[in-house]
């Protein structure tokens, strides 16, 4: 667990070490959330290298460190619920499903983007995984999250909607004004603030009295509890229990995901607000070597076969990087396209 003022390691409680030793997962689970992390790892560090060579373009966040929080909401919920999330984008749909090709070349501006090349990085949106898509303005997704909850219990359905959004955005206003309806309406929506301790580069302790995010949750009788968001078992674990409360009909449940992002903000951040000891205390903790470590001490596989399925997943990133390259830019007339939902919307030729 991280501490809640500080955000460094604490040690965990006899409690919370019997729960997690009683608590197995499966081979097959552990395969899985290596997988998802390691290729979203491998697609983040190429986008980096791709954003410095130019061939990527606009702005750019990168998921580096934060992966666990990703792919223990994956594993813990159905293919039919949805997510909403921030412009810090990349790894939901990827873990969900959709073909690292069209999320690259969404960011090279192609027109087989997940977008058709129009959102670029910060627009990534897929409507067969249900990923509702990444948001440019901080903290707009989250009532656009409370929206999608309740048409899920307007039509009656057992599905929620995971709203995810940054520690900055915590201090919109929209954000409580959703929170509020949430709570009044019952709203199946899971409400998770990725807290990396930084927001755009000013940390959490400088802009609010409250540092312990999830309480703020008490203000309108949300369950609501911190989680250590480095850690992919307890990220599973927490939305697992979030999910039920929800599906019992109970109303929204709020997360705060104590995570950290090994880069700056956006590949234009250098993040000279934090030490290279800090980043580097981040790093020991680093969620895909925890998964890897279990996967080594229980003998599903050696050293070397890990290197080998390395190889294969950052191949997987090269094809994504070669569909990208290989595919042609929009045609000049796709900026009329997807604008109105009716073909002769008014005024359209005036």
């Amino acid at each position: 667990m991280l501490d809640a003022n500080t955000q460094q390691p604490q040690e965990m409680s006899q409690e919370e070490k019997v729960l997690k030793e009683e608590r197995a997962f499966s081979k097959e689970q552990y395969w899985e959330w290596y997988e998802n992390m390691l290729l979203v790892r491998r697609f983040e560090e190429k986008t980096a290298q791709l954003y410095g060579q130019q061939k990527i373009r606009g702005f750019c966040h990168l998921y580096i460190g934060q992966e666990a929080c990703a792919a223990g909401q994956v594993s813990a919920l159905t293919k039919d619920d949805i997510y909403i999330t921030a412009y810090r984008d990349h790894a939901h749909p990827i873990m969900l499903g959709t073909d690292p090709g069209a999320v690259m070349a969404e960011m090279y501006g192609r027109s087989t983007g997940t977008t058709k090349g129009k959102g670029g990085s910060m627009h990534i949106f897929d409507k067969s995984v249900n990923f509702a898509g990444g948001h440019g303005i901080v903290g707009a997704q989250i009532p656009m999250g409370a929206g999608l909850g309740f048409a899920e219990k307007y039509k009656g359905t057992k599905n929620l909607c995971v709203t995810m959004f940054g520690d900055g955005a915590i201090r919109q206003g929209a954000m409580h004004e959703a929170f509020n309806m949430a709570m009044a309406w019952k709203l199946p929506v899971i409400f998770i603030v990725e807290n990396n301790g930084y927001a755009m580069g000013t940390s959490v302790e400088r802009t609010s009295n409250v540092t312990h995010l999830y309480e703020l949750g008490a203000a309108y009788d949300i369950p609501s509890r911190p989680v250590d968001g480095m850690t992919v078992e307890e990220v599973h674990i927490a939305m697992e229990e979030a999910a039920a409360h929800i599906r019992a009909g109970k109303g929204p449940y709020f997360l705060e995901f104590r995570t950290y992002r090994y880069k700056g903000h956006s590949m234009s951040d250098p993040a000279k607000y934090r030490t290279k000891e800090e980043v580097a205390e981040y790093k020991a903790q680093d969620p895909i070597e925890k998964v890897k470590q279990t996967i080594l001490k229980n003998k599903w596989a050696t050293e070397e076969e890990l290197k080998e399925f390395d190889k294969k997943l950052k191949a997987r990133v090269l094809e994504a990087v070669k569909f990208a390259e290989e595919s042609p830019y929009p045609e000049k007339s796709e900026a009329y396209t997807d604008v109105y939902v009716e073909e002769n919307y008014p005024f359209l030729d005036s």
